[in-house]
């Protein structure tokens, strides 16, 4: 069972929170879409994909080389209303990082990966 203070403690650094918000809202996301979206390094959004993944915040799932993150299907119905009430209410936070996921042209779901 997810606690709290481990969900919390997720949510405070930006590049987990970002991760976070970008899939749920578009519900599923390869390592190389938030890499663009965040214009960060594969090792960094790695780590803190790991961290979340640990936490059983994110569900993740292979196909072939790529490794695909969703929300943990047993995440707390508490947990996913925080994220959803997030995202609604913080569209600025998070516009950037959406444009850069759109301007993707190879986006997983259409080409298999990046």
């Amino acid at each position: 069972m997810l606690s709290p203070l481990v969900f919390y403690k997720a949510l405070a650094d930006d590049t987990r929170l970002k991760c976070l918000l970008l899939i749920t809202q578009q519900r599923e996301l390869c390592v190389c879409e938030l890499m663009t979206a965040l214009e960060q390094s594969q090792p960094k959004i790695s780590r803190h994909l790991a961290q979340l993944r640990n936490a059983n915040i994110l569900a993740d799932r292979r196909s072939g080389q790529w490794v695909f993150y969703s929300l943990h299907p047993q995440l707390p119905e508490w947990a996913q209303q925080v994220l959803q009430q997030t995202l609604l209410a913080n569209q600025p936070y998070l516009a950037p990082c959406q444009q850069h996921l759109t301007l993707v042209s190879d986006r997983p779901a259409a080409q298999g990966c990046c």
